[in-house]
């Protein structure tokens, strides 16, 4: 809750919350959201009034209508708070309305552990959000839970093929599936099963990753199709056999159960923002150790329903923005129009090295003074990332995020660095204003939308994995070199000879810098980018390097949200944000 000011009257009055703001909302039938998307209702699975699952159909169905204009939000890069990418694209896509032009909205379902962690929901915020808000953070139609479920299995047959000594025979020591859930706790990271008496199965030890950060999860947002899905699924490496050769889903018959499993979660769910807009809300891969991005099927129906399609990629430009590019765009064959680039005032400022931010605790004072020179000081940050955009030739649009906190000489100096780039940039208050507060940002947004595209990717599938490595790093990252392990640098010659050296590279690496250290501010040069390990991940169809500690398995605050969320006396929720 904070307090906003009246700019012709003064007048002060407390914020509502975004749950106040989101029980506010009139909601229309899903039935007339499809509607306005093309879709009809032999097309719709309602899941109760205010959800609907689309049926794949419906991908054929619009095939022959025009293409939307197809726009990527990213960011600087953020702070512990994170900067309003998913505000962005809501309010973005709430904006085109006001401009009589039809948008749809494409995101990625939160995980229920941030929601209950430090982090909280992910349906946007103000009076940009994707609503019921309740609904979203919480189950929605099942999906993650179907990820985890599917996950598991393969868990579970991987060590019952062990127990029973099937062909072929998996070398117990070389075990590299885990297990998920959808709750952050820490004490679940490294467990050992299979205790107790012979029948309890081979003693292992393993442990638990957050669903978002499973496989499956990067394999539903990824398939383009059923048949593509079921696909994938069996290309999954479980393990290496007695011989040291990768064992894979398909090997040990589990991928079709999978399959059956998650036949239902590859629908996209359809929801709707505070002012109507229709949002397709799929998949939500982690954004550290895989692409980050919504799914490419929901990509699919919404880049046929309307004028615009808005869909964001996870953390800065150099991480989603990077990865939408080399990866996602590679599968899906979808090239972009346009993208946005979330800029805040309090980033850039941290960016200065003069200030720090804490997820959880209040913002220091002295970063709310009106300061421009500390907004030039960070500024190098959103120079890099606007190039990190150009680079792969796409016109960026530079998004102001405005912060009631904010002071107009701060904004000024974010549009002149951004115009001394040679790219737009737009105000926008989407947060306190809905579509009408980023109508300025539309236009900005459908001005770069209509220039010539002149997508590329970063590297070609014949490159080896070491050039797509050192490619990123130089060129998006700015880093003079990297640096491989003897174990990265044995991985990744294991892959290449497995076949595997035609995939993408997906870099895990901390959100907080350009860098691969959290406390390199700004856009660092002349660092070497260590890469301590390489992992497969076939059935998803990449590689992912490691650089620097990555957590899969986040754990709970000292005063995590879920203290705050309860059911009051009429049972609705209350402490969700």
């Amino acid at each position: 809750m904070f307090t906003t000011q009246n700019k012709e009257t003064k007048e002060t009055k407390k914020f509502p919350s975004d749950l106040e703001i989101a029980r506010q909302a009139r909601l229309v039938p899903m039935q007339e959201v499809a509607s306005g998307m093309g879709i009809g209702p032999h097309l719709l699975e309602p899941y109760g009034e205010n959800v609907a699952k689309v049926k794949l159909g419906a991908i054929d169905e619009l095939a022959d209508r025009p293409r939307a204009k197809y726009v990527v939000v990213s960011a600087i890069t953020p702070t512990p708070l994170g900067e309003g990418k998913t505000t962005t694209t809501v309010g973005l896509g709430q904006a085109f309305s006001h401009l009589g032009k039809k948008a749809t909205v494409a995101v990625r379902q939160p995980s229920m552990g941030p929601t209950f962690g430090i982090k909280g929901g992910a349906a946007g915020g103000g009076y940009s959000q994707v609503v019921p808000m309740e609904t979203l953070n919480l189950h929605l139609t099942g999906d993650m839970h179907a990820v985890t479920a599917a996950h598991n299995l393969l868990s579970a047959m991987v060590d019952n093929h062990i127990h029973q000594g099937g062909e072929p025979r998996l070398d117990p020591r070389d075990v590299r599936w885990r297990r998920v859930m959808d709750v952050n706790d820490r004490s679940l990271r490294n467990i050992v099963s299979g205790l107790g008496a012979r029948g309890d199965g081979v003693p292992n030890q393993s442990g638990f990753d957050i669903t978002a950060a499973s496989e499956v999860m990067a394999v539903l947002a990824l398939a383009d199709s059923l048949g593509d899905l079921r696909q994938r699924l069996g290309r999954i490496v479980v393990a290496n056999d007695v011989d040291g050769y990768p064992v894979t889903a398909e090997d040990i018959k589990a991928a079709g159960a999978m399959a059956v499993i998650l036949r239902e979660a590859l629908k996209p769910n359809l929801m709707q923002t505070l002012e109507n807009t229709p949002v397709l809300v799929h998949a939500g891969p982690f954004g550290n150790i895989a692409h980050g991005n919504s799914s490419i099927v929901a990509d699919r129906v919404g880049a046929r329903a309307g004028d615009y399609l808005i869909t964001e990629a996870g953390f800065g430009a150099d991480m989603g923005a990077e990865r939408f590019f080399n990866i996602k765009s590679r599968a899906s064959g979808i090239a972009p129009d346009a993208a946005v680039l979330v800029a805040t005032v309090r980033a850039l400022k941290v960016h200065s090295g003069r200030h720090k931010v804490a997820a959880g605790k209040p913002l220091p004072p002295e970063l709310l003074e009106e300061n421009p020179d500390d907004v030039y000081a960070g500024a190098d940050n959103l120079r890099k990332q606007i190039s990190n955009i150009k680079l792969h030739g796409v016109s960026p649009v530079v998004a102001i995020n405005a912060f009631p906190t904010d002071h107009a000489s701060e904004h000024a100096a974010i549009r002149e660095i951004s115009e001394e780039m040679g790219v737009r940039v737009a105000v926008s208050e989407h947060f306190t204003e809905g579509g009408k507060g980023a109508t300025e940002l539309a236009e900005a947004v459908a001005e770069a939308a209509e220039e010539p595209s002149g997508f590329a990717l970063l590297y070609p599938d014949s490159a080896s994995l070491r050039e797509k490595i050192e490619t990123i790093a130089s060129e998006v990252y700015g880093a003079s070199g990297v640096d491989y392990s003897p174990l990265a640098a044995g991985q990744l010659d294991s892959y290449e000879s497995s076949g595997y050296g035609n995939l993408p590279v997906c870099i895990a690496k901390t959100h907080l810098s350009i860098s691969s250290d959290p406390t390199l501010l700004g856009a660092p040069k002349g660092w070497t980018l260590p890469v301590r390990e390489a992992r497969l991940s076939a059935g998803a169809g990449f590689v992912y390097p490691i650089c620097g500690e990555m957590r899969t398995m986040p754990g709970l605050s000292a005063t995590p949200a879920a203290e705050n969320i309860d059911l009051d006396e009429n049972g609705e929720v209350v402490g969700l944000s």
